[in-house]
């Protein structure tokens, strides 16, 4: 357990930044992913209720991303705590944590640090495309519009456009089509709410908010931390000192998530017919307040099938617990 080494490191950043620390890290562990949702609510507010009302409050922030609403709440959360929000990201704050980010006053990045757009998908809704017999396909509401944006730019009549988007929807479901515009419409109402505090000047944000949901070309786009500036957002760098301290703590992360270490149940059976498990998958964590992890719990078995060896994985427990 590395969170007694985590609450020194927490310790130096509050001296160093005049706040209150709470970190959330979604784990990246291969086969282990985790993400934003709105289950982390519950830690938050225990961890928040503890601090309870303070001048400011930083966040420690590292995930690849998640659910926009859970994103909303989260960031909306803090600001009913704390007077002054700043997120702090040492390697990433991508998609839902880049909306975080922006309903933050400051946004502290490392060197090494990424945003990324914030353009909403689909990706388990049951009536989404599928490929290879089961597997769904994700719809992004931007690359839709980007086709048909494209499509425009060459159609003038108002029946080949029409037959545009009859074959469209033969391809993507009328429903799922619906819901991510509705989605897109949605997070850039988000991005509009919560920018206003970190960027006054409209047109400066309305430029964000167009690079973020669509510009970019990509959801796999990164903005580092000069162009994070750039572009107009409010970013601070890390002292060397803080800088030290947010690499000692990612370390931490990765040994206590194992991040570099792919998840093979072959390998956790160790030749033994049954195995228990407890994996920790994500965390949420302050300096008094205590360690919140997302845990996997269960029985790994392996038998014989006439296919070869079948592994079954008996999950008994998985959300958010606080560790000891």
């Amino acid at each position: 357990m590395n969170y007694a080494t985590r609450q020194a490191y927490y310790r130096a950043i509050e001296a160093d930044r005049g706040s209150k620390v709470i970190a959330f890290v979604t784990g990246d562990r291969h086969g282990l992913q985790t993400q934003i949702a709105v289950d982390a609510v519950e830690p938050f507010v225990s961890l928040l209720d503890t601090i309870g009302p303070t001048k400011k409050i930083s966040l420690i922030l590292d995930t690849h991303g998640g659910q926009t609403s859970a994103a909303w709440r989260l960031i909306n959360l803090l600001r009913s705590f704390g007077d002054e929000i700043e997120i702090i990201v040492p390697t990433k704050a991508m998609s839902a944590g880049t909306l975080m980010a922006l309903g933050a006053d400051a946004i502290v990045m490392t060197k090494q640090a990424a945003l990324g757009p914030i353009d909403p998908s689909l990706s388990n809704h049951p009536l989404n495309p599928v490929v290879n017999g089961n597997q769904f396909v994700a719809v992004s509401a931007e690359a839709v519009r980007g086709y048909l944006d494209e499509v425009k730019k060459d159609l003038n009549d108002p029946a080949a456009i029409a037959e545009v988007w009859v074959n469209l929807a033969n391809q993507i479901h009328p429903i799922v089509l619906g819901e991510i515009f509705r989605l897109g419409g949605q997070i850039r109402s988000m991005a509009k709410t919560l920018i206003q505090g970190q960027v006054k000047e409209e047109e400066v944000q309305d430029k964000i908010i167009n690079l973020l949901c669509s510009d970019s070309g990509s959801h796999d786009y990164t903005i580092n931390r000069r162009y994070a500036a750039e572009i107009g957002l409010n970013i601070l760098k890390p002292s060397a000192q803080l800088y030290d301290i947010l690499s000692q703590t990612t370390k931490s992360y990765h040994a206590e998530l194992k991040t570099l270490e792919p998840y093979n149940p072959v390998t956790m059976l160790s030749g033994n017919p049954k195995q228990s498990y407890q994996l920790v998958r994500g965390l949420i964590e302050g300096t008094e307040a205590g360690c919140y992890g997302f845990v996997s719990e269960g029985e790994l078995s392996i038998h014989n099938a006439g296919a070869g060896p079948v592994i079954n994985d008996a999950r008994s427990f998985e959300g958010w617990r606080k560790l000891p």
